[in-house]
């Protein structure tokens, strides 16, 4: 077959040739190899599935629910957290970017309310948030 024919044949090749010349495979193995590459290639190529669908937007008593008083829900993952964006920036997301995508509003928490709560009692215990006096 023509390289130029599929265009994804020609980087096939290339990809298992530089992949056969620093690794050990069994002979057994390679068609399989070529077939998998050339499968994930060729549906790079086609662009996104059509079966792959964006998320759905949650409900609002999802949202409300989302938010508990000791950790917020994810929607990527459903998992709790006392803080969102250390887990947003782990999979590619800024807040806002988390807000639009899930369709949340923009006064939507990042952060859990007793855990805001706790470390803002701390912050003001130790002093921080009031003008020092200087002296005259």
């Amino acid at each position: 077959m023509d390289p130029s024919a599929t265009p994804t044949l020609g980087l096939t090749a290339r990809i298992i040739s530089a992949y056969v010349s620093s690794n050990a495979l069994e002979r057994a193995d390679l068609p399989r190899l070529i077939r998998t590459v050339h499968e994930v290639l060729d549906g790079a190529a086609r662009g996104p599935d059509a079966s792959v669908a964006a998320p759905a937007k949650p409900t609002l008593g999802a949202i409300r629910r989302s938010v508990r008083p000791e950790a917020l829900v994810s929607f990527l993952d459903g998992r709790p957290y006392k803080t969102l964006k250390r887990h947003l920036h782990r999979h590619g997301l800024t807040e806002a970017d988390y807000r639009a995508r899930f369709g949340l509003p923009d006064d939507y928490p990042m952060t859990a309310p007793e855990y805001r709560d706790r470390r803002s009692a701390m912050a003001k215990a130790s002093g921080l948030g009031h003008a020092r006096r200087t002296a005259i």
